[in-house]
């Protein structure tokens, strides 16, 4: 049987100081039927010039210049000249494991199209990892190793973007990179949701995330939380959103604001709560604050929690748990 040709696509830009670590990991990998197509994002250091020095030792390395501007378009480049049955994603700042793509491969044969691999993720810097990131890998792993994704999908990205592999046909059916919607990585993966793909559970760390000051992730705009926020809306009033059921928004925070704010642009009513006595009975954006007490009045709603205190979610699912609502079909946790 003729191994399947795995095309990886990476985006770059200005790495130059990680690429050859990066792409070290790929060719060192024990699976050895694929092809890179680096496209290069109008970088101004040598990152273009390393990538071609390893495009000389080994023609399975390719590099082009980005059709347009931006990780989107890089995609797109890429994707247009690939030619692999499977197709996956990679940072160019990050490390693949050796094994990484064999263990994915044999993943998709086993199961066949219409599935997702995935696998677990390991953050490393020279600083230290934040407690935040360590917090996200953690809760990251836990979905993976269950193949439970998409069970919290309106909270964060639940598929890593540079650590999943899909047959290109699935791909295709999502729409692959044609969305011109950021974070580009937290779009696909609600696609994934949208078309059914399953996610492959896996218990085996396959990508070693970089994390430093200039990452992408962190400088670029199209990763601040009002982008997030506007995914996370869009596909639950695409894919989740029962209007004939009440609407309910739980927190008056930041997020709660910025939701509401959405909701009352697309003229969706919605029923506003929170637990803050002094805002209780105040009308914010004309609507009304009132106590959780009242979802007791209300006929088989759905919620939206935009509520990040750790002690006051456990409190809203023992609420739930008690109603007998359900997550992912009553309640949506939006942080």
């Amino acid at each position: 049987m003729q191994k399947p040709l795995v095309s990886i696509l990476i985006p770059f830009k200005d790495t130059e100081a990680f690429l050859t670590e990066c792409l070290l990991s790929i060719t060192n990998q024990t699976y050895e039927h694929y092809e890179v197509l680096a496209v290069n994002d109008r970088s101004t250091d040598t990152s273009k010039v390393v990538v071609e020095t390893f495009g000389k030792q080994d023609s399975r390395v390719k590099v082009f210049d980005n059709n347009g501007h931006g990780i989107i378009d890089a995609l797109e480049t890429a994707y247009e000249f690939s030619n692999g049955q499977y197709i996956t994603r990679m940072d160019s700042d990050d490390i693949m494991p050796p094994n990484k793509l064999q263990v994915m491969v044999d993943a998709l044969l086993e199961n066949g199209t219409g599935h997702l691999a995935l696998g677990q993720v390991h953050y490393f810097s020279d600083r230290g990892i934040s407690n935040g990131y360590a917090r996200y890998e953690e809760w990251l792993n836990r979905l993976t190793e269950k193949g439970a994704n998409y069970s919290e999908i309106y909270k964060e990205c639940v598929i890593p973007s540079p650590c999943w592999m899909v047959h290109k046909e699935d791909l295709e059916r999502c729409g692959a990179f044609e969305p011109n919607r950021y974070p580009e990585d937290y779009d696909l993966a609600f696609r994934f949701y949208e078309k059914g793909l399953k996610c492959i559970p896996c218990d085996q760390v396959l990508h070693l995330w970089r994390d430093y000051d200039t990452r992408t992730s962190r400088t670029s705009e199209h990763y601040a939380q009002n982008y997030f926020l506007d995914i996370k809306l869009h596909y639950f009033l695409k894919l989740d959103w029962d209007d004939s059921r009440p609407l309910v928004v739980w927190g008056a925070g930041k997020k709660g604001k910025a939701i509401a704010t959405k909701l009352q642009e697309q003229s969706v009513d919605f029923v506003w709560l929170c637990d803050n006595p002094k805002k209780i009975g105040k009308d914010i954006y004309g609507v009304r604050m009132q106590h959780f007490s009242v979802l007791d009045k209300l006929n088989n709603p759905q919620s939206i929690i935009t509520v990040a205190n750790e002690q006051a979610q456990t409190v809203i699912l023992d609420y739930f748990s008690k109603k007998g609502q359900n997550s992912s079909t009553d309640y949506f946790f939006f942080c």
